[in-house]
């Protein structure tokens, strides 16, 4: 009996040690698996004035929106829209003049929302195989022994 309370305590340091890598993996924060923010710039409200189709190389839209109390033209680099869409963009924070390379406000490129708790959920399952293979390990082998004859 006292085997397999051995067995138990000498599964809590793998336990443990799972639980601490999460939390700290959490309080690395979201840089650990890629940022979300857009890079500097302003957001604000656009309307599309020409669409793009998805299936051209490189698609990009035009659209029209508001800063500094003028209208301005810029270059969206998305498709899919239809004429008259209203989607919010970021614009950089020197617009110059002509017109202007603006991106989706709540997308980065090769980035998605659900990247950090995904990632923390696999960290998570990772720790946990983890204990679940010393388990194992420190089980040892159950074949059943021969009855001899």
């Amino acid at each position: 009996m006292s085997s397999h309370h051995l067995r138990w305590q000498s599964l809590v340091v793998p336990v443990l040690v799972g639980v601490a890598i999460v939390v700290v993996v959490w309080w690395a924060g979201p840089g650990l698996f890629g940022s979300v923010s857009a890079s500097g710039g302003t957001v604000a409200e656009a309307t599309i004035t020409t669409p793009a189709a998805c299936t051209a190389a490189d698609p990009k839209e035009t659209v029209q929106f508001s800063s500094g109390g003028a209208t301005h033209t810029g270059s969206l680099d998305a498709c899919g829209h239809d004429k008259n869409d209203r989607v919010e963009i970021t614009i950089p924070d020197d617009l110059g003049s002509g017109t202007v390379n603006v991106h989706l406000a709540d997308v980065v490129v090769g980035h998605s929302g659900l990247r950090r708790p995904v990632g923390l959920a696999l960290l998570a399952l990772s720790c946990l195989s983890g204990a679940a293979y010393a388990f194992l390990v420190q089980r040892g082998s159950r074949r059943p022994e021969a009855v001899a004859a």
